[in-house]
């Protein structure tokens, strides 16, 4: 009889892939690779989550900031369909995560066995690549088959089914290999068609008023430096979808910050709305950035820069389309550009004025209410007192509710990179304290702050016993509204203010935050806020501020749909 049994080989494939943690939560069908982790030196460190949500979502953002694919598993049954949510997050949000779900027998299928799901058919529609095995000598193909799939092209999220007595079943040792390179994405970079790019160059060139607007690609592509050295030759204002902040760093005199429905200001808009012709990078151009397609208007020109040419051309006649790598892509162009220096307008915009400009307007509104002594406090005074309280490398996490405008919005992350992470492909509610989980296993040597509604806090708050019980130094902010804000907000302006269910009791997040063993301070008063997220800062473990703070209907939240 073999040594290496089906579970073995899984631990040995993600070993060779170069895992190093791997978020999840133990069931009876994943009892032989529990025990293949248990017994075998493998060097990689299993996350026992309280909930496969969490697991997902701590997978989502440990591949964020580590340019690694994230691994979370869970068991058959219900398992396998709590796993998804965070799955299919990171599929719309190009993120490479495998999920990984044991299953019944394969001997057991059809005979009404506990937990039975058809687990490839669930997982099918919302996957970039999804299997189930069938025989042991499967695996280390189906693993190959989801690395390749994660960190080529477009990045995803995979999914394999792993039945039970597949995982006893004995195996050849020597199928089980990796291939090099595949455990990092963006992987086979490809650039686009050197005459499209010729195109682009002569009509930015052209260009009296080039806008760049970033998306997520180009933070995945690690684009920066290249994003950089095209605007600067433009002189062009840079704009950025939420999942794009961190394309260039805060305070770069090109980065005239978020635009659109959400986080986007009357100031950013006018960036937009300058424009003569307007590049799309590693962007969708889909309904929040573009002001539900207004912004920008449809007789601007239009290039778009993506790895997926499935988003070009979808919301707007696309003059050029440059379907590559966002890296190798902006560096075409900017050396493509550069030759055209001499082609540039006599009357074109200053870029750096136009920012300049539009970041005064801004931080002007910013100013008055982030030192506002209202109560219950402002949410721009928290964002405020980060700002300038947090180190330079810090990573904030936001729930998409009450948080994420704010952040879009005014976090200043002085560096480029990933430094701001929200889910915003499909927004669901318990994403921040997870995710923060994992972009601290990801990068522990940041400072990660995760900031999130009590609605998400009560969906996530008992995750805090796995932050406790493996020493996570997470720093917590609840917004303490005691209201489903954006929904709340949403009937003031549609439904004439006809509030219905989205009010529920204030809980006292500091005292059940100090039950689970997390240092915790309460805020009402605005001047004891930023000496309590000093301390909470400066402690050496996890640690929870709740801040009483106004419900999102009453404040001037930057969306654009509430602001009139």
């Amino acid at each position: 009889m073999s040594s290496t049994n089906g579970a073995d080989a899984m631990v040995r494939m993600l070993q060779l892939n170069g895992v190093k943690h791997i978020f999840g939560l133990c069931g009876d069908t994943s009892l032989p690779f529990y025990d293949a982790l248990a017994r075998l030196d493998h060097g990689i460190d299993h996350v026992l989550t309280r909930d496969e949500r969490s697991a997902a979502y701590m997978a989502d953002a440990y591949a964020r900031v580590t340019g690694r694919p994230g691994i979370c598993e869970g068991p058959s049954g219900g398992g396998a369909t709590y796993l998804l949510p965070g799955l299919v997050e990171a599929n719309e949000s190009a993120i490479p995560v495998l999920g990984i779900t044991s299953d019944v027998s394969v001997g057991a299928r059809g005979k009404f066995p506990l937990t039975e799901l058809d687990q490839q058919a669930l997982y099918q529609p919302l996957t970039k690549w999804n299997t189930t095995v069938d025989r042991v000598d499967q695996i280390p193909h189906a693993v190959r088959s989801a690395f390749r799939a994660m960190v080529t092209g477009r990045p995803g999220a995979t999914h394999i089914c792993l039945p039970y007595d597949v995982q006893k079943h004995a195996i050849d040792p020597s199928q089980v290999w990796a291939q090099p390179g595949h455990d990092r994405y963006p992987a086979y970079r490809f650039a686009p068609d050197p005459a499209e790019v010729e195109r682009a160059a002569a009509m930015l060139a052209a260009a009296r008023c080039p806008v760049i607007v970033c998306g997520g690609g180009v933070v995945i592509s690690g684009a920066h430096t290249e994003l950089e050295t095209l605007a600067t030759r433009l002189n062009a204002p840079v704009c950025l979808t939420i999942s794009g902040s961190g394309s260039l760093p805060g305070s770069h005199p090109l980065n005239a910050g978020v635009i659109g429905t959400n986080g986007g200001v009357e100031a950013t808009r006018d960036v937009i709305g300058q424009a003569d012709l307007v590049l799309f990078v590693g962007a969708r151009a889909g309904s929040t950035t573009t002001e539900h397609w207004k912004m920008p208007a449809r007789e601007v020109a239009i290039l778009h820069l993506d790895i997926d040419p499935g988003t070009i051309a979808t919301n707007y006649r696309t003059d050029v389309a440059l379907v590559g790598d966002a890296r190798l892509g902006l560096a075409a162009l900017a050396d493509a550009v550069h030759a055209r220096s001499a082609q540039r307008p006599a009357d074109a915009v200053d870029g750096r004025a136009v920012v300049a400009r539009s970041q005064a307007r801004k931080q002007a509104f910013f100013a008055s209410l982030a030192h506002s002594a209202d109560r219950p406090i402002k949410p721009e005074r928290v964002v405020d007192a980060l700002n300038r309280l947090l180190p330079a490398k810090a990573v904030v996490v936001a729930d998409p509710g009450t948080p994420c405008p704010y952040f879009a919005a005014y976090f200043d992350a002085p560096q480029a990179g990933r430094h701001f992470i929200t889910n915003r492909a499909h927004g669901a509610l318990g994403f921040s304290m997870a995710a923060g989980v994992g972009a601290a296993f990801g990068r522990p040597d940041a400072m990660v702050v995760s900031v999130m509604g009590d609605g998400s806090f009560g969906f996530t708050c008992g995750e805090m016993e796995t932050i406790v019980r493996r020493g996570v130094p997470l720093k917590m902010i609840v917004f303490s509204n005691s209201v489903f804000g954006w929904i709340k907000a949403s009937q003031k302006t549609g439904y004439e203010a006809r509030y219905f269910s989205v009010d529920f009791d204030r809980t006292d997040h500091a005292r059940v935050a100090e039950a689970f063993g997390v240092k915790a301070w309460r805020v009402e008063d605005p001047a004891e806020l930023e000496p309590a997220l000093k301390a909470a800062l400066a402690h050496d473990g996890p640690a929870l501020v709740d801040v009483i703070s106004q419900q999102l209907q009453d404040t001037a939240v930057p969306v654009s749909q509430w602001m009139g």
